[in-house]
């Protein structure tokens, strides 16, 4: 029986780029090994920070060896890539034959398109890309329009899982109980003096001290600040709308963070909840990918009541976003009330061997690689 081939997007233009890179390996490992060697190829396609899709050997050097690939100083590297060469291994534009080039963000949208009859030979897409022009429907959209099946959530659901403003009205619409925030325009706090210092009496008035602010569109706690008073809270509205246009404050909460993952499509499943513990301020980038600066429990500490609520919340988020395949939901537990509040939902969330996705289903009786195999299949089932 024929391999089915498994197109492994990775890479990315995000600040995620390197997080994404670790993650396509391990999950090449998982489908090269064990009894998935036998029912899948992968084929792996990398996306360098600049936007320039690369396939072929080139590809392979970057997830054999994790390290991202500097963009070159290269004339002509614009060029239409119609007239790429069509060999397995060497596919590139004129341009650039050496490192496989598929697509160059300089390129015209219509100069753009043909190159995928390049990869026609993929059966599914894997696009395991992280935080914006990944997990947030952009790329969705354009397998779509490729007809192509592929693992994860649609363009809705990676859209509604990437705007924290958007999710949490969703969330609202499903009656999942939240922290009080509110929404920020970048042009509320890049205003006249007059405005600006009203929008922070409003946080003050509303959320109070301590509160977060955040990027509406970015993952990896990129941009985020806790704050604890009115000078705090300015730079930290600013810094944030650096980031994105569309901004959050959410009020601080004395709670213990745990997650749940969730499987599935239409009949999804949720896993053991996890626990995350830390000593920093907040769960910030560096302590999220610093090792041993953050703990992982598994299962989480907590009554057995409030896992089945966590556990059934996570399938309502799920839900409520219209997610597919895969997705992590955060939670805060308030150990003092046994109160649970919803954080977010990530719809393409870490997936190394060390990430709680992976784990929370370890812990739940589903391997690393039947993991992987069971996406691919619910990718598949999904554009059936």
């Amino acid at each position: 029986m024929a391999k089915m081939r498994v197109g492994l997007l990775f890479g990315g233009c995000s600040g995620e780029h390197e997080v994404s890179i670790r993650s396509a390996q391990a999950i090449a490992t998982a489908l090269t090994t064990g009894s998935n060697a036998e029912k899948y190829q992968v084929l792996p396609i990398h996306i360098r920070k600049d936007g320039v899709w690369l396939k072929g050997e080139t590809a392979q050097q970057v997830l054999a060896s994790g390290v991202p690939l500097q963009a070159p100083a290269m004339e002509g590297e614009g060029q239409s890539a119609q007239s790429s060469s069509d060999s397995p291994t060497d596919q590139a534009a004129p341009a650039d034959s050496s490192t496989g080039l598929l697509v160059s963000a300089n390129s015209a949208m219509l100069n753009r398109l043909p190159v995928f009859s390049q990869v026609s030979d993929v059966d599914i897409w894997f696009p395991i890309l992280h935080g914006p022009n990944g997990e947030d429907g952009a790329v969705q959209g354009l397998l779509q329009l490729m007809q192509m099946p592929y693992v994860g959530s649609g363009i809705l659901g990676s859209a509604l899982g990437m705007d924290k403003i958007a999710m949490k009205m969703a969330f609202t619409q499903a009656g999942l109980p939240q922290v009080k925030y509110l929404a920020v325009n970048r042009s509320e706090v890049w205003s006249n003096p007059c405005i600006f210092p009203k929008l922070c009496d409003r946080i003050e008035d509303e959320l109070d001290y301590p509160c977060f602010v955040k990027p509406a569109n970015l993952g990896s706690s990129v941009g985020i600040s806790k704050v604890r008073s009115r000078s705090e809270l300015e730079a930290a509205l600013d810094n944030a709308a650096s980031y994105d246009r569309r901004l959050v404050v959410e009020a601080g909460v004395n709670a213990r963070e745990v997650e749940c993952a969730v499987l599935g499509n239409d009949n999804p499943k949720a896993s053991v909840v996890g626990e995350i513990s830390f000593n920093s301020d907040f769960y910030d980038y560096e302590t999220k990918y610093t090792e041993g600066l953050a703990n992982l429990t598994i299962p989480a500490a907590i009554p057995d009541e409030a896992s089945r609520r966590i556990q059934e919340m996570a399938i309502k988020a799920f839900q409520a976003v219209d997610a597919a395949g895969i997705a992590r939901v955060d939670f805060f537990y308030v150990e003092a009330t046994g109160e649970v509040l919803i954080n977010e939902i990530n719809t393409m969330p870490g997936f190394t061997v060390t990430s709680m996705y992976p784990m929370l289903w370890q812990a739940s009786g589903v391997s690393f690689a039947d993991l992987v195999d069971k996406l691919i299949q619910l990718g598949l089932e999904r554009t059936a």
